[in-house]
């Protein structure tokens, strides 16, 4: 061969490639695009109830599949609407076990196609695992992430499959049904590739490549996680100006932040977020919950444009009895020690109106505004008239008979709330046996609402009275993670290393600790970190270092009623609340062995293989190095009392509130 000019010419036995050599053609890939029904839920909690899926290649159907499966299990109420799909549907359709060999011959040698692609994925790849079978190495292909990148806000709200299929005008509706949503999936993906044909991808490697590809600002910035520490703590996006942006937390500052840089991440909201960055700061703490306050407290502080939770704590709502003669319940921002009963925090309006209503349906208190003279009638509402009201507001019931009803609430409130809510039970059986499901289900969800403000109260009221409480924990390396808690607060934080003696560091990080009074106005502000507090101090692994006073709630107080919570809160999402067909009734939580710390001592047993240093047991003594077994937990049938006798311990510190 000879070259002539600037033209080139093939060596001897070589074969030149064409551009479809170069990767597999799009127009050449066999795709199968699967939708799946399930029960609802993550694999392993929920089952499929129906498998359907279209075989295409270069626009043109290959083939349909579509069957019903038998999940085993009953089908809630909520997605038998959502679908259409009943339990007598499913009751003659193959079990999964069945299904799976014919789907995967279906689909083998092909590409999975699927919009939010992980969710129908995960479900068959869970259940090949539970039946001993192999899943097969599939490429995939999700819709949802394609259209994220291929479309722009301007010309779609989301990227549901609805929205798609309405913008690309599928001939299929999408219904929650699998065949059907399959179909119109298939419109979807043929429209996004004749879009990203324009952009010049051809073939199946750049489609992939495509929709993993890191954007321009994730590498422009990805300088900006160099330095950042492995260790626990808070970090913080900040822009040209110094404000910050975002603030988030992570048990590994280092590893958190870098992920903001790889493919995985596909939040639009972050990808401006990390457009505008122009650096990031870490503040290393000493352990997680030192983390998570902090993150709070900034959040708070700076309500940063990307954050969406925490940012508007002063926004919460209470309920409040007034103190006027004929007290009424009313909607307030701020929770002041004057007094009478506050129910709360509430997280919106909505909520605090059902938790009123609840209280409306099974006491007479007025709900007309204002304030009612003893002296002076007033002409009556309606409620009156129909009995939802005694009408103090014409004398009908006197200041001592309508006090009763007053103090019922406040009982509720700071005490037992069984009388409440057992009324309020027996008003949902009598609705649900006169076939008024709706309306049994309106006041199951008010009750629920009520129900939750109240143990909320309680917990944060009993922990908030704490003058000091001292916990730690084994921080897995053979030393303590300490937290310093006052008035609910977190006051100081610190970690005694393996083989540094605790106590010391406990005595240091006391006498260095923030000063909190307690402040009941304010603490609707930090109810979230009182919450993060008490879920750190109620570990089973923590253990009660010290404690200032007795820490107490109300013996018959409303935890007795938390199991009955979950269960209508599962009832809100369609299980049955009042049965247990389906086993959604959350199981008793094992009794954990704990030991008791006596007001201004010191008690923290050690666990593990490997123990911390030891720190003495009780007033002034010590334990034996050999001796470091958790005793035994106080025997279930002799409640253990408070000072007063009128409040049961924490649970944490060896008693546990009767159920319902």
């Amino acid at each position: 061969m000879q070259q002539h000019g600037s033209s080139t010419t093939t060596p001897k036995g070589w074969v030149q490639s064409t551009f479809d050599e170069l990767g597999q053609p799009l127009r050449d890939t066999t795709f199968v695009v699967v939708d799946l029904e399930t029960t609802g839920g993550a694999p392993g909690g929920s089952a499929i109830t129906e498998i359907g899926a279209v075989k295409v290649r270069g626009g043109e159907v290959l083939g349909e599949f579509q069957t019903l499966v038998d999940p085993g299990i009953g089908i809630p109420p909520f997605i038998t609407v959502l679908t259409g799909i009943t339990d007598a549907m499913v009751a003659a359709a193959p079990p999964i076990p069945e299904v799976l060999p014919a789907f995967l011959e279906f689909a083998r040698g092909t590409v999975l196609v699927a919009h939010n692609a992980p969710f129908d994925l995960s479900h068959l790849k869970a259940a090949c695992e539970a039946h001993g079978m192999v899943w097969p190495g599939f490429r995939k292909v999700d819709t949802a992430v394609l259209a994220r990148r291929a479309l722009s806000r301007d010309e779609v709200r989301n990227c549901k499959l609805s929205t798609l299929a309405a913008f690309f005008r599928s001939p299929t509706t999408p219904v929650h049904r699998a065949l059907a949503d399959a179909q119109a999936t298939v419109h979807v993906l043929h429209s996004l590739m004749e879009r990203l044909g324009n952009l010049g991808i051809q073939t199946l490697e750049e489609l992939e490549t495509f929709t993993t590809q890191v954007s321009e600002a994730q590498r422009r910035k990805r300088h900006l996680a160099v330095g950042v520490p492995n260790a626990p703590g808070v970090y913080l996006f900040r822009d040209a100006r110094d404000r910050p942006l975002y603030v988030g937390t992570s048990k590994d500052l280092r590893s958190r932040v870098r992920q903001y840089f790889v493919s995985s991440e596909q939040r639009s909201r972050m990808a401006e977020m990390i457009n505008a960055a122009e650096r990031i700061e870490a503040i290393v703490c000493a352990h997680s919950l030192e983390a998570e306050v902090r993150e709070l407290r900034l959040i708070a502080a700076h309500k940063p444009p990307y954050n969406r939770r925490s940012k508007h704590p002063e926004r919460r709502l209470w309920l409040r009895l007034t103190t006027d003669a004929y007290p009424r319940l009313s909607v307030v921002r701020q929770a002041r020690d004057d007094g009478t009963a506050y129910l709360g925090p509430f997280s919106s309006r909505r909520s605090a109106e059902a938790a009123a209503t609840a209280v409306y349906d099974v006491l007479p208190l007025r709900q007309c505004g204002g304030v009612l003279s003893t002296r002076k009638t007033s002409p009556a509402c309606a409620l009156a008239e129909i009995r939802k009201c005694e009408a103090p507001c014409e004398h009908r019931v006197s200041v001592e008979a309508y006090g009763r009803h007053a103090a019922a609430f406040r009982e509720a409130v700071q005490g037992d709330p069984s009388r409440l809510v057992e009324r309020l039970l027996s008003r949902i059986e009598s609705l649900a046996d006169r076939q008024r499901y709706e309306e049994a289900a309106v006041a199951r969800n008010r009750l629920s609402a009520l129900l939750r403000a109240v143990i909320r109260s309680q917990r944060t009221r009993a922990i908030s009275v704490v003058p000091e409480l001292v916990a730690a924990r084994a921080d897995g390396a053979g030393g303590w993670e300490i937290s310093v808690v006052r008035h609910g607060r977190l006051a100081a934080a610190g970690v005694a290393a393996r083989g540094v003696p605790p106590m010391p560091v406990v005595d240091q990080l006391v006498a260095a600790a923030e000063t909190v009074e307690r402040d009941p106005a304010s603490e609707g502000l930090h109810l979230e970190e009182i919450e993060r507090v008490l879920a750190w101090v109620e570990r089973p692994e923590t253990r009660l270092v010290k404690v200032d006073t007795v820490w107490s709630s109300p013996a018959r107080g409303a935890g007795r009623w938390a199991q009955l919570v979950g269960r209508m809160e599962a009832g809100r999402h369609g299980a049955d609340p009042f049965g247990d067909r389906r086993r959604l009734r959350p199981e008793s939580r094992p009794a954990v062995p704990v030991t008791l710390a006596a007001p201004g001592s010191s008690n923290l047993s050690t666990h593990g293989a490997r123990e911390p240093e030891s720190i003495p047991h009780g007033p002034g003594g010590g334990t034996p190095h050999g001796d470091r077994g958790v005793p035994a937990p106080p025997a279930a049938s002799a409640p253990q009392r408070g000072p007063a006798g009128d409040t049961e311990l924490h649970p944490r510190l060896g008693g546990a509130p009767p159920r319902p």
